[in-house]
């Protein structure tokens, strides 16, 4: 297989649009209703330069042309599709420090006072759906990406980059913060070859199915049937954590998983020793914290679904680069039943063992169209789920974290914190974790949705899991 390079034969630069693929198409339903709304929020130290931005992200936009462009609802066929404009036209949205306040005060309650005012402004952004309507009439075009500025007291500030996921994931949209920082730090230092390297064109990838290798998603269509009635009686007996609220509306909200340094190498080289990823541990002490949040029995068994996310790049025909722009992720979901009492490294195996056993056998590409449909049966009749609660597994987990070290790049615009995570108050997880090992230390943003699950919930279930860690 060739590496994707800077061109791909088929489409040329000068497409002006693309239709949404399958699993596009399932993000482009999910989103009007709450989930994947991408947002990386910076707590910043010194005042950005706004115009330098700007004009990087212009930049970024124009070498990488499916983040520029506007998504397109055609109600006549129900399809949606990726407009891209000949120029970037986006203009960053600042908040001086009164409208910032305002924000603040509409965010905080009694039961804020220990979240800081940068999580807060994330939680913020992760809800600011401009998608809503996205799906309801051919009348107008909805821009893939925003970005917000707001002023906080003591000169700092919050950088906020808000996309539609179904055009950028996880993978790409930490790709395009690191160029977006490093380009900034070409400009303030007239760093001109560097940015020449930066600013390499890309075009307008193919949907997903289109890369996948040849033969990898074939199946039969008796066992596609088979898998379909799998999933959905699968799904009649999942256990959820308890729905504090499934009539009101939602929104997401975030809790911190963090571990210190000396704790995360212990993890991890219990996960090396044992031969699985950390995804696997992370969703085991997910599961035993869930049961035991519910004052079950012992000897009681409940049965939990996991979703892991897979970043298929490496794994595509043409491979693509890590850098590459779009949404090339899929998942496998996988049940385990759990009872009180279960060993934590034990389940972590079976957990991974699961996963990795499913990942051999294709089942990310083979049940990919199968679990796009069960997706986007779950949004058109959320009845269909338990308390009309939307909830489809009770944890989603990435197979890689994200690794970041901090740099001089950082220090040159004042980073103090921060936070790359997506919105799942729509159809999803109770939990997804957004894992991430900064400077050695394992730091995760686990998003729920609010009030189908109260921020004092999350946090005794969260606090729960980070001790289960601790003491394996």
């Amino acid at each position: 297989m060739a590496e994707q390079g800077s061109a791909v034969a088929d489409p040329p630069s000068e497409l002006k649009s693309r239709q949404a693929g399958s699993t596009e198409h399932s993000w482009c339903k999910a989103v009007p209703g709450g989930t994947g709304i991408t947002v990386l929020a910076l707590l910043l130290s010194k005042p950005p330069d706004i115009s330098l931005l700007q004009n990087a992200l212009h930049k970024l936009q124009n070498i990488n042309p499916i983040l520029k462009s506007q998504l397109h609802y055609e109600s006549s066929t129900n399809s949606y599709s990726y407009i891209i404009p000949s120029t970037s036209h986006l203009q960053i949205q600042p908040f001086d420090l009164s409208s910032t306040v305002q924000i603040l005060q509409r965010l905080k309650t009694s039961d804020l006072t220990s979240v800081s005012d940068f999580h807060l402004i994330l939680e913020h952004e992760i809800n600011r759906n401009s998608w809503i309507n996205a799906g309801t009439s051919s009348d107008s075009d909805t821009d893939i990406f925003f970005a917000s500025i707001y002023q906080l007291e003591n000169e700092k500030s919050v950088f906020a980059l808000r996309i539609h996921t179904s055009a950028c994931d996880r993978a790409a949209a930490l790709a395009l913060l690191k160029k977006l920082l490093e380009l900034v730090s070409c400009e303030k230092e007239d760093g001109e070859r560097t940015e020449l390297e930066l600013l390499k064109k890309m075009e307008v990838g193919l949907e997903i199915e289109e890369y996948i290798p040849a033969g990898k998603a074939s199946k039969p269509f008796w066992a596609r049937g088979i898998d379909m009635v799998g999933y959905g009686l699968n799904s009649l007996r999942f256990s959820n954590l308890k729905f504090m609220d499934s009539e009101s509306t939602r929104a997401s909200q975030v809790v911190k998983l963090q571990l210190n340094i000396e704790e995360t190498d212990r993890i991890l080289d219990g996960c090396k020793t044992r031969d699985i990823k950390l995804c696997g541990l992370l969703a085991a002490a997910g599961l035993i914290a869930a049961h035991s949040s519910k004052g079950l029995k012992e000897n009681q068994w409940e049965k939990y679904a996991i979703a892991t996310l897979i970043n298929c790049r490496s794994i595509l025909d043409p491979v693509l680069r890590p850098d590459f722009p779009g949404f090339y992720h899929s998942a496998i979901l996988n049940t385990h039943d759990v009872k009180g009492g279960d060993d934590l490294w034990e389940l972590a195996k079976r957990s991974y063992t699961s996963f990795i056993n499913a990942k051999n056998n294709n089942k990310h590409f083979t049940d990919m169209g199968d679990l796009n449909f069960l997706m986007c049966r779950a949004i058109d009749n959320p009845g269909l789920t338990p308390s009309s609660s939307l909830r489809t597994s009770l944890i989603c987990v990435f197979e890689d974290p994200v690794i970041d070290t901090s740099s001089t790049v950082h220090q040159e615009i004042g980073l103090e914190d921060f936070i790359g995570c997506a919105s799942v108050h729509g159809v999803g997880p109770s939990i997804a974790i957004f894992d991430t090992i900064r400077d050695g230390q394992l730091d995760c943003a686990c998003v729920y949705p609010f009030p189908l699950h109260t921020r004092e919930q999350m946090q005794e279930l969260i606090g729960e899991m980070k001790r289960i860690l601790v003491d394996c």
